[in-house]
C-alpha cells in the first residue's frame, strides 16, 4: 500500500503552525496581543483541529495495514494488534497527564492537572475510536456530527457554572477546561471524521495501477470530498456570520473541519500528479511531523526567553529564527537518531512489543 506523502506534509503544516503560534502567544507584549487573535483567527484550521484530524486518517490507514496482516497474511493475531493500539494510547495518556501535572505546578493551579491541551484530547481519542472503526464510514460520519450538536448543548447549559463547586462546576471542568485549548467533545470530532477520510483513502491505495488509482482518486476524493468541503466552508462562514472566526464555535467547526478537508485533498491531488516532488520537497514539514509529540513537548523550553517583550517586528524575526534552528535541529536529529527521538515512533514500537510480550505470556500460561 502507498502512503502519501501529504499525509505528512500536512500534519507537519499542522505543527509548524502550533509551534509558531505558541511562540507568539509567549512572547509579543500584551499591547500587541490583537495580532495573535488575528492570526489564529485566519490560520487556526490547520493547528490543533488539522493535527487531531490528520491524525485520525493516519489511525485509519494504520489499522487497515494491520487488519490486512491480521486477514489476509495471518502473521499477527487481533489480540496483539488491539492491545497494542490501547497500550500506545494508555502511553500518551500519562504523558499528557504529566504534562498537565507540570503546567499546573508552574502557574501555581493544580485544577490544570485535567485540562484538555491536544496531547490528553489525542489520547482519549485513540482510547474511543477503536471500537468505533467497526462501524460504517456514514455512522462515525452521523456520530461526529451529534457530539458536535451535543457539546454545544452541553456548553451553553453548563458555562454559567464554570469554576463553581457543585455539580454542573464539575461537569464544565471535566467537558469544557480549558474551553480556548481542545475540549475532547469539540474536538475528537476532528479525528473521528479523519478515519472516514483514513478508510477513503485506504481504498484508493489498494490499487496499485496508476491510471485506475488517479481515476478512483477523482471519482471518489476529488468531486465528492471536494463539493463536501466546498459546502462545509460557506454553511460555516455564512451561518452566524462571522462566528466562523470564534474558535470552538459551531459555525468555525464546520468550517475548520471544510478547511482540513480542502488542504489534505489539494495536497493528495498534487502529490498524485507529481506537481511536487513529496521525497526532495519539504522535508521541513516531515521532520514537525516525525518528531510531532517532541516538538510539542521540547518547544516549551523556549517559554520564558522572551516572555511578553517582543513588539510587532521582534516578534516575526525571533519567531521564524526560532522556527528555523528547530528545524536544523530536528534534521540533525533525525540523522543521528532517526525514530529513537520520536516521541510518536518510540510509543508504536513500545505499545507493540509490549502487547506481544503479553501475549506471549498468555499462550504461555494456557499451554500449561
Amino acid at each position: 500500500m502507498q502512503r502519501f506523502k501529504s499525509i505528512d506534509i500536512f500534519r507537519g503544516m499542522c505543527m509548524s503552525w502550533m509551534f509558531l503560534t505558541h511562540l507568539i502567544d509567549w512572547w509579543i507584549k500584551e499591547e500587541y496581543y490583537w495580532l495573535q487573535s488575528v492570526t489564529v483567527s485566519i490560520i487556526d484550521p490547520i493547528g490543533a483541529s488539522g493535527f487531531l484530524f490528520i491524525s485520525g486518517v493516519s489511525f485509519a490507514l494504520s489499522y487497515r495495514r494491520r487488519m490486512y496482516k491480521v486477514e489476509v497474511l495471518k502473521d499477527i493475531s487481533y489480540s496483539r494488534v488491539k492491545l497494542s493500539y490501547y497500550l500506545r494510547a494508555f502511553f500518551l495518556l500519562i504523558i499528557a497527564i504529566i504534562y498537565n501535572l507540570a503546567i499546573a505546578l508552574t502557574i501555581n493551579n493544580l485544577s490544570w492537572i485535567w485540562t484538555w491541551f491536544v496531547l490528553m484530547t489525542a489520547a482519549f481519542s485513540l482510547l474511543i475510536t477503536w471500537p468505533l472503526l467497526k462501524f460504517s464510514k456514514r455512522t462515525r460520519i452521523v456520530v461526529s456530527l451529534s457530539i458536535w450538536f451535543i457539546s454545544q448543548f452541553m456548553y451553553y447549559i453548563l458555562v454559567p457554572f464554570q469554576y463553581q463547586e457543585n455539580l454542573q462546576g464539575v461537569l464544565y471542568h471535566i467537558f469544557y477546561n480549558d474551553i480556548s485549548q481542545d475540549p475532547l467533545l469539540l474536538f475528537f470530532p476532528f479525528f473521528l471524521f479523519g478515519t472516514v477520510v483514513g478508510d477513503v483513502i485506504s481504498d484508493i491505495n489498494n490499487n496499485k495501477d496508476i491510471e485506475v488509482r488517479r481515476k478512483e482518486i477523482k471519482k471518489n476524493m476529488l468531486i465528492p470530498i471536494g463539493v463536501i468541503s466546498l459546502l462545509l466552508i460557506s454553511i460555516g462562514v455564512l451561518f452566524i456570520f462571522p462566528n466562523f472566526l470564534v474558535r470552538s464555535s459551531f459555525s468555525w467547526l464546520i468550517y475548520t473541519l471544510g478547511i482540513d478537508l480542502m488542504i489534505l485533498l489539494i495536497l493528495i491531488t498534487l502529490e498524485e500528479y507529481n506537481v511536487f516532488k513529496t521525497k526532495k520537497s519539504y522535508r521541513v514539514f516531515f521532520y514537525f511531523s516525525y518528531y510531532s509529540f517532541t516538538v510539542y513537548l521540547g518547544h516549551n523550553l523556549v517559554f520564558f526567553i522572551f516572555w511578553k517583550s517582543l513588539n510587532l517586528i521582534y516578534i516575526w524575526i525571533a519567531s521564524l529564527l526560532t522556527f528555523v534552528i528547530f528545524s536544523l535541529i530536528l534534521r540533525q536529529i533525525y540523522k543521528k537518531w532517526g525514530w529513537k527521538a520520536s516521541l510518536k515512533a518510540a510509543l508504536g514500537k513500545l505499545s507493540f512489543r509490549f502487547a506481544r510480550k503479553i501475549e506471549e505470556k498468555k499462550i504461555s500460561r494456557e499451554r500449561k
